[in-house]
């Protein structure tokens, strides 16, 4: 199974600003491009920080002294994403640091990208063929070696309905847990048999 990758989900050429930028240049360029927070760049076009909505109010409320400029403003170090990352990587980094969007730095630093919490949103707006696809193709038959006839998929707006009778009961929680795992699957509800018990407490049921 190949995952999508913050590389094939980031926007390009990100807008950013430079530390000397003025509060309402960065002001400006949120509203114009509609986004939420900005990348610091240096003159190599490395992040250093990161300028949001919530720092620029936060300056307004505050009556803060000094310079109103992107340096003066942004939250330092910058959280950066690397494009090999999977989604759930920068999904996690997200959740972790509680923040909307991610510059992406390749190999040498430079800013290459942003991600944003609706670019990984583009995860759950799969069509349901292509999610039942790759349950099949990938799953079932490539991963678990198993007849595609042995497993009924049903997708619908994301949620996979898992059907049919499996030669062992260990294999169960491991097609469910793979399908979790298949991009833009919101649920899995599973409704699979079992021909033989193989796990331990089966075994000793026997």
């Amino acid at each position: 199974m190949r995952h999508r990758s913050v590389a094939d989900l980031m926007t390009p050429e990100a807008v950013a600003v430079q530390p000397g930028t003025s509060f309402k240049e960065i002001a400006r360029l949120l509203d114009e491009y509609g986004i939420t927070a900005v990348p610091v760049v240096d003159e190599d076009e490395r992040p250093v920080g990161v300028v949001s909505e919530a720092d620029l109010l936060r300056r307004r409320t505050s009556g803060a002294q000094g310079p109103s400029t992107a340096e003066g403003l942004m939250s330092s170090p910058a959280v950066v994403a690397r494009p090999e990352w999977s989604a759930v990587e920068a999904a996690r980094v997200m959740e972790r640091q509680h923040i909307k969007r991610l510059p992406v730095v390749d190999a040498t630093g430079r800013l290459i990208g942003v991600l944003s919490r609706s670019d990984l949103i583009q995860l759950f707006l799969r069509r349901d063929r292509a999610i039942q696809e790759e349950i099949l193709e990938d799953v079932v038959t490539r991963t678990l070696g198993l007849p595609p006839s042995a497993v009924t998929v049903d997708v619908n707006d994301g949620t996979v309905t898992l059907s049919g009778t499996l030669e062992r009961r260990s294999l169960v929680p491991i097609l469910v847990r793979l399908c979790e795992t298949v991009d833009g699957v919101v649920a899995v509800d599973d409704r699979l048999a079992y021909e033989s018990d193989d796990t331990e407490t089966g075994a000793l049921a026997t």
